[in-house]
């Protein structure tokens, strides 16, 4: 395997712009991400100046937001937070795959990688959990993933 060429991205910010999009919807848990979504990206070599915050109303929505902001090609990377919390009903089930597949679709079609930093859970303690508890922050850990892939993408260009 040594002589096989392997190429990565590293987790250093460089001459890049970053968006997120935060959802209101569960905003007590969806702050809890962006701050774990920011703290990193600082942590990795982004100035304020290198990220903007756009608030879209729910996890539905977000797609749409998503879509337009990659195809504008002002970002190098975009990631994405929400928390979808499971109910009584199928609602969660329509909200949480319209979700994943709309933003999916649009990183594809456009080639700006997305962060997938939205929660889909069963309950508000693994919501909590997942925000910077017990099981991490999966808004850091978003953040962490597009850096390394944005640098991943200027590699293979």
């Amino acid at each position: 395997m040594d002589k096989i060429k392997t190429t990565e991205g590293d987790l250093m910010v460089r001459d890049a712009r970053f968006v997120i999009v935060a959802t209101r919807f569960n905003e007590f848990i969806v702050d809890s991400l962006l701050k774990g979504a920011l703290r990193c990206l600082r942590q990795h070599g982004a100035t304020d100046a290198d990220i903007e915050i756009v608030r879209v109303p729910g996890a539905f929505e977000m797609p749409v937001v998503v879509d337009k902001l990659a195809a504008s090609r002002k970002f190098d990377g975009i990631i994405a937070l929400g928390a979808v919390i499971r109910g009584g009903t199928p609602h969660f089930d329509y909200v949480a795959g319209e979700c994943v597949r709309g933003i999916a679709s649009a990183s594809q079609r456009h080639g700006v990688p997305v962060g997938f930093g939205v929660l889909t859970v069963d309950s508000i303690e693994q919501a909590i959990e997942r925000a910077g508890t017990k099981a991490g922050n999966k808004g850091e850990e978003a953040a962490l993933a597009i850096i390394e892939t944005v640098n991943l993408l200027r590699r293979v260009d």
